[in-house]
């Protein structure tokens, strides 16, 4: 299966803060922008964040029940190699990040094992960062 990247437009009511995280904590590169929005390379996708005020969502999160934690939702992020989430997970605990979920494995020894973590961005969008040790487990049943 060939991937295809995506692009994401998401809101943030405060624009400088939400390009600071980005670029900081991430090190994500920069594409177009304007006074209202900013591009992203979001590990080879394209995350759009666009200045608005805070959505009932943001404001009033949700979360369902999956492997005895509270999952927020809505949320999104994008599958790393193994590798790649445990160096994350780590640059992400250096700079003292507070998770939703702490980094750890879900599912262990089961179909669809995955290494996750879940954070909020500054403006409250969820994201979730997720490894599989081998990509054949990520629809697997």
């Amino acid at each position: 299966m060939s991937l295809s990247p995506f692009h994401l437009a998401i809101p943030v009511d405060d624009l400088a803060l939400a390009r600071a995280f980005y670029n900081d904590v991430f090190g994500l590169e920069e594409g177009r922008s304007s006074e209202q929005w900013v591009d992203f390379n979001f590990f080879g996708h394209q995350l759009v964040i666009h200045e608005q005020p805070k959505t009932p969502g943001q404001a009033n999160a949700h979360s369902n029940p999956v492997d005895g934690h509270d999952v927020p939702v809505p949320h999104f992020g994008v599958i790393l190699a193994w590798e790649d989430w445990e160096a994350l997970a780590e640059r992400l605990k250096a700079r003292d990040i507070q998770f939703v979920i702490e980094p750890y494995v879900r599912f262990k020894g089961e179909v669809g094992e995955q290494a996750t973590m879940f954070l909020l961005d500054p403006c409250g969008n969820a994201l979730e960062f997720k490894a599989f040790k081998g990509m054949g487990q990520v629809f697997a049943k």
